[in-house]
């Protein structure tokens, strides 16, 4: 999937509309239109980044900055008390739906971890 093709890209640009829940430099969170869980929020680099394989494209303090906002998004969210989860789907067979690395913030409710 090319960038132009991307639905988080095209959120990233303005091209298509969310509801955002923070916007920092480098990284944008909001919620994800299928949520599976109460809180269910997705934190993009804004950058084109289709997978872990390709993390190193990133500057460290873009990678850092998605497990902070991710954190920030939990408190602003109201489940760090309760627990949230926070996660990369890699590849398909890990259930990677977009091509456009994201780490998932979920909460809200208790959820079974495998």
């Amino acid at each position: 999937m090319s960038e132009s093709d991307c639905v988080f890209c095209k959120i990233v640009s303005g091209e298509m509309e969310s509801e955002v829940v923070h916007d920092e430099e480098g990284v944008l969170a909001f919620w994800n239109i299928t949520p599976k869980t109460p809180v269910h929020v997705l934190v993009v680099p804004k950058e084109h980044v289709p997978s872990m394989e390709e993390v190193g494209r990133l500057s460290d303090a873009t990678v850092r900055c998605i497990f902070e906002v991710a954190h920030e998004a939990a408190k602003k969210l109201g489940v760090t008390e309760s627990g949230y989860v926070v996660r990369i789907n890699n590849g398909p067979h890990a259930g990677q739906e977009v091509f456009h690395l994201h780490a998932p913030v979920m909460g809200g409710e208790r959820m079974e971890m495998s």
